[in-house]
């Protein structure tokens, strides 16, 4: 479970949407045990709503009331999940007692404490599902008395430069908050993969400028309405820096993801859409002569998927998807990430003879669970 605990461990992070720029990165969920401070909110003040001018007081005392605002209204719907190994956050989604948090947070783990960052005893609960390739789960409390769950706004509608509050537990301080702005949205990341967990690629995540820390995977990115528009769920580091984090650049798993997921494990106790595209293929990256990420060869094709269907075959390599190079598995999963199940792509391959051939896939469905 540990993400970016103090050794901040390395991974690659590729970035689509607004042109591929390569950066490394970690998860930030798995801060290692550690006493919990309470966190103090100022509930008396209102805010004016959100794109609205400020309140009587000037700017800056209209945007601080609309933070106390915010804060005061969402705080009491984020939790600290503890397991054995570590700890992270979640957001109440129903007065059920089912909450939402990252897969990673979770980890291999059945059962948990929750406690909350307005007080009390912590509640125990246990898993209902991890969706390890969305990185999101579904846990639930055995007793939701006073539970308040939190608002979800559509997260198709989120703008770069709206003001951003992530809320979460941060090195196990419960309760913290910190603020930033919606940077991009459209991002495909891909999270590293550690123990317990295999690693996930996520398309249409937002990157926001608010800190990111260990153990805030899976709590809440907030707008200036208290409505969440997603999970944060892994911050960047720089290589340059030794692997360090690299500021202001953090990710969000889109609240609408997150949303349909939960409703899916909650209804019928699994993913059973995972609206994702498919190449039908299992495969690893190959090395070319220079020692360098070649192509993706692959190991097997699964029946009745949209690459045997194409006549794509195990010991085939794939070095292209749409004429875009897939030098590396994290490639073309992040490339297939952004294309729909049904769409139609050109796939470039090294034949097991080397000779070069080009087929069409039809794209099928990534299987839920």
């Amino acid at each position: 479970m540990r993400r970016t605990a103090a050794a901040f461990a390395a991974a690659a992070v590729l970035l689509a949407g607004c042109g591929t720029l390569p950066a490394t990165g970690t998860r930030s969920p798995a801060a290692a045990p550690t006493a919990t401070s309470p966190g103090a909110t100022s509930p008396g003040a209102t805010p004016p709503q959100e794109g609205a001018g400020p309140a009587g007081g000037g700017p800056a005392q209209g945007l601080e009331a609309a933070y106390e605002q915010v804060i005061a209204n969402v705080l009491p719907s984020i939790v600290q999940i503890n397991t054995k190994v570590g700890l992270g956050s979640g957001i109440v989604f129903d007065h059920a007692g089912h909450i939402i948090t990252n897969a990673h947070v979770v980890g291999e783990a059945t059962e948990m404490s929750v406690a909350f960052a307005t007080g009390g005893p912590d509640r125990k609960a246990r898993l209902v599902r991890s969706f390890a390739t969305g990185d999101l789960a579904v846990i639930k409390v055995d007793n939701p008395d006073g539970l308040r769950p939190a608002t979800f706004a559509d997260s198709s509608k989120v703008r770069v430069g709206q003001i951003v509050l992530a809320m979460g537990n941060p090195l196990g301080l419960s309760g913290s908050v910190t603020e930033g702005i919606v940077s991009a949205v459209g991002r495909t990341i891909s999270e590293p993969q550690e123990s317990g967990s295999p690693g996930a690629t996520i398309a249409n995540s937002i990157q926001t400028s608010a800190a990111i820390n260990p153990g805030n995977s899976g709590g809440a990115l907030v707008n200036l309405s208290g409505q969440v528009i997603g999970i944060p769920t892994l911050a960047a580091t720089n290589p340059e820096l030794g692997g360090g984090a690299a500021p202001g650049i953090g990710f969000a798993i889109p609240g609408n993801t997150a949303v349909d997921i939960a409703n899916q494990i909650i209804k019928h106790g699994k993913v059973t859409n995972s609206r994702r595209a498919a190449l039908g293929i299992r495969g690893g990256t190959v090395l070319g002569a220079n020692g360098q990420p070649a192509g993706v060869g692959v190991a097997r094709v699964e029946p009745g998927g949209g690459a045997a269907k194409a006549g794509i075959e195990a010991g085939d390599v794939i070095v292209s998807v749409n004429d875009k190079e897939t030098p590396t598995i994290a490639d073309l999963t992040e490339t297939i990430a952004t294309l729909q199940p049904g769409a139609q792509v050109k796939v470039g391959l090294i034949r097991e003879d080397g000779s070069r051939a080009t087929v069409m896939v039809t794209l099928g469905q990534l299987p839920g669970d």
